[in-house]
């Protein structure tokens, strides 16, 4: 593998993310070439010193440093099978939103074609790049992690989360799943108090400190999940938890309960099966990978 040049990289892909690395690398005074299936995106960061060849082909060779920020999978694929054999000897790292096993099909595919696979995950919106607060995880090739980290870490905190490509995307994923159930139950809750005219910004400010506090028991509840033992003493029940009040206040209201429904039926299924004196996080276990011991929702319903 060729080793990533300390200043040059290649950054395929200008929306608003991809250009936010390519401006943050200049800024940084790297030599940087740009690539945008549109072309007029690039204008920009030409004029700010970028390189910006008119093909993907004389992007991806004018330097052994390859970013992709593009769509999705697919896109990656669309992009650069037509030049894949000019990338022998160079390091491609993916910071294009996929699956852990879209990821892992990407750096087989880089592999079979002589190429150093890394994949990315973004923890930042576009303005947070280059500041303290962005983080990108990384995982696949430990050499390009290492070679590259001195243009990777101009945009973010860098972590390296190991050798399998996939485990970048799974941790990012994971994050973000509990980013949109939390914002749906801001949303439904914003919905509820709508319905006799406050103000989502005025529900906004009485959540908001509420639910950051709440986040404290992220620790607690990862703790009970991780020893296995959901009768520790200090729990709160799930038939405690029962949230059926919640779904017909709501339907009370003429508010959808979607957000809050999907949760009483993971609830309902450990009750179901007799967990009812158990702990609320109890409900890992109808979530988890293997769930030979947990009822699956008709059993629950009868």
């Amino acid at each position: 593998m060729t080793t990533p040049d300390a200043t040059g990289v290649t950054v395929l892909g200008l929306g608003a993310m991809g250009s936010a690395l390519a401006a943050t690398l200049l800024d940084a005074g790297h030599a940087t070439t740009v690539w945008n299936r549109t072309p007029a995106r690039a204008t920009d960061l030409a004029a700010r010193g970028a390189a910006a060849p008119s093909d993907v082909a004389g992007a991806v060779t004018a330097h052994p440093l390859v970013i992709a920020c593009l769509l999705d999978h697919a896109s990656v694929h669309e992009t650069l099978d037509p030049v894949i054999g000019t990338m022998r000897g160079t390091a491609l790292v993916n910071l294009t939103t996929t699956t852990p096993n879209e990821a892992r099909e990407l750096a087989a595919w880089a592999e079979r074609n002589g190429v150093a696979y890394l994949d990315g995950a973004i923890m930042a919106t576009p303005p947070m790049i280059g500041t303290a607060e962005a983080s990108i995880l990384y995982s696949g090739s430990a050499d390009v992690f290492a070679t590259a980290r001195p243009v990777l870490d101009r945009w973010a905190t860098s972590t390296y989360d190991g050798a399998d490509s996939g485990l970048a995307s799974l941790y990012d994923l994971a994050m973000l799943s509990g980013m949109y159930t939390m914002f749906a139950g801001f949303l439904h809750g914003a919905a509820m108090v709508g319905s006799v005219g406050v103000t989502a910004t005025e529900f906004a400010a009485r959540a908001t400190p509420f639910l950051s506090a709440m986040t404290a028991g992220f620790a607690h509840d990862a703790a009970v999940v991780d020893g296995g033992d959901y009768t520790v003493p200090g729990q709160q029940s799930l038939d405690f938890s029962d949230l059926s009040h919640i779904v017909r206040a709501s339907r009370e209201q003429g508010v959808d309960p979607a957000p809050v429904a999907a949760v009483q039926e993971l609830i309902a299924r450990q009750i179901a099966a007799g967990h009812g004196a158990e702990a609320f996080a109890r409900i890992y276990e109808s979530l988890r990978a293997d769930r030979s011991t947990t009822p699956e929702p008709a059993e629950a319903a009868r």
